[in-house]
């Protein structure tokens, strides 16, 4: 997959699987292998780490290890929320909101600062203890607070939005303006379910691939592998990708490299293993000391 545009920079295309869990697990698989068939050599894999409230390490060893084994390989690993779901029914204007607009997933909507901060660090535990190196962080819907926000640069290198990938931990002061605007403006595409949407996304994602940006972001979700249409739509704007783009991770959109845990926090930071669940509002989880 090679190709530039017509001011040099190259052509890329971005990747993303979403909703990895014990359950999607088989599916997702089958996908991965499917993308590797159409030339993507990398894909950002995006790991929900408690979606029943029970860690993915204890309810699927052998997706633990395939998704060791993707990242060995080049993959990016994603934390993806914590459970997908939102805590509470009903609650905040922000979270009926929301709702009214088909974001059930809109986990962290609705969420204070500090129940934002104790789910976000709950699930990048989960994902840590098994033994999964999560390079950075993607919101279920996309749907991001200024808490979130916030909590984000304590734990990961880079975080993805609806229109770009932005880097979370700038390198420099001086970055921290300039890390909104890493990779450029890249939407991110993707297949819709609904009865509507499941006839016109198709014809969507084709005319959004052909919009003039230096990044492609294809979102691909477990449930698209049901639909026909989807994948015939998917195969297509791949195989014309195939001819003109190079396959990058998110990591590499955001223009972070990969480090080890200890270069992340410090020679002398220490990562605690306590994990305590709770039926109110999950986990919780300190800080590494």
């Amino acid at each position: 997959m090679r190709g530039e545009t017509p001011t040099g920079s190259p052509r890329t295309i971005a990747v993303a699987l979403h909703g990895i869990e014990p359950a999607t697990f088989e599916p997702c698989a089958l996908i991965r292998d499917w993308l590797y068939d159409h030339g993507v050599e990398r894909v950002t894999l995006l790991v929900i780490p408690a979606r029943d409230l029970h860690p993915v390490g204890e309810r699927s060893p052998e997706m633990v290890d395939w998704l060791r084994e993707r990242r060995m390989a080049g993959d990016s690993i994603a934390q993806h929320g914590f459970r997908h779901v939102r805590p509470r029914a009903g609650g905040s204007p922000r979270q009926l909101l929301a709702a009214a607009h088909g974001q059930r997933g809109a986990e962290f909507v609705g969420l204070d600062s500090e129940e934002t901060r104790r789910a976000v660090h709950a699930g990048w535990r989960l994902l840590k203890l098994a033994g999964i190196e999560p390079d950075g962080f993607v919101a279920p819907a996309y749907a991001y607070t200024s808490a979130l926000r916030a909590t984000l640069s304590l734990k990961f290198q880079w975080w993805a939005g609806l229109l770009r990938v932005h880097r979370a931990q700038p390198r420099l002061e001086a970055d921290e303006r300039a890390s909104s605007q890493i990779g450029g403006l890249a939407p991110a595409l993707s297949l819709a379910t609904g009865p509507l949407s499941r006839v016109l996304s198709p014809a969507l994602l084709r005319a959004g691939s052909l919009l003039p940006t230096s990044t492609l972001r294809l979102d691909i979700h477990p449930a698209d592998l049901s639909h026909p249409r989807h994948m015939m739509a998917l195969e297509r704007v791949l195989a014309r990708a195939g001819k003109h783009r190079s396959a990058i991770t998110y990591e590499q959109l955001a223009g972070v490299e990969r480090t080890s845990p200890a270069s992340r926090f410090g020679a002398g930071a220490q990562l605690l293993p306590a994990v305590n669940i709770d039926g109110s509002n999950g986990l919780t989880a300190d800080r590494p000391a």
